[in-house]
């Protein structure tokens, strides 16, 4: 069965992101340049790179390789499109993490942003442990209302995703990267105009850690 996230066009996904009503884009973007800045890393992998927001604050004279990984190959190809300035440093690969994360490369830092949802906990610990990073960056979503998905006109876009959606929980979280040996080191609240919140929450390997 095809990945629903194979079946979204990246027009829809994004001009349903950035509506001011919604504002999840712009608000990622802000935060993955904290992500991005943080750590004293080499190489990253961004899990669910949809079409590359964030991308711009990438710093080519701190990151050596920038790992793009999504599971939409059409994603990916526009990701290359609009980051030529990357050519050299990011590599896209095509991955569907649900039944190949073996296939993940190894990289100093993971930053996942409303992916968890999507795959589950145990799916991202499988993920992160083939990764092996020494620090892993998340953001997820909390929701306040009966709604996970903000209102907007092209709200039915997303409804082949509700056979993949995850309730997340930032203290569930935090135990299932615990289980795999992370523990949280940083956590950082974004409140959205439609009452949902952002929630980043950053961690290290506790095995690399000095």
């Amino acid at each position: 069965m095809k990945n629903p996230w194979e079946e979204i066009p990246l027009s829809d996904y994004e001009n349903h992101m950035q509506l001011n009503s919604v504002m999840q884009l712009q608000a990622m973007n802000e935060m993955m340049k904290g992500q991005f800045d943080a750590y004293s890393i080499s190489s990253v992998a961004i899990l669910g790179i949809a079409g590359g927001n964030g991308l711009e604050h990438i710093q080519k004279s701190k990151l050596k390789k920038v790992y793009g990984i999504d599971v939409n190959a059409d994603y990916l190809k526009e990701v290359v499109r609009r980051y030529p300035d990357l050519n050299g440093i990011l590599e896209c690969r095509c991955i569907n993490l649900i039944d190949s994360a073996e296939k993940l490369p190894k990289a100093d830092m993971v930053v996942a942003n409303l992916l968890i949802e999507y795959i589950g906990y145990k799916c991202f610990q499988k993920a992160v442990k083939q990764v092996n990073p020494k620090y892993v960056s998340c953001i997820i979503q909390i929701n306040t209302g009966e709604n996970w998905v903000s209102y907007s006109p092209y709200l039915h876009v997303f409804d082949c995703l509700e056979r993949v959606h995850h309730h997340m929980d930032a203290y569930e979280l935090e135990n299932a990267m615990c289980e795999i040996g992370f523990h949280a080191i940083k956590t950082l609240e974004h409140l959205l105009p439609d009452g949902k919140k952002l929630v980043q929450i950053d961690f290290i390997n506790e095995q690399k850690e000095s």
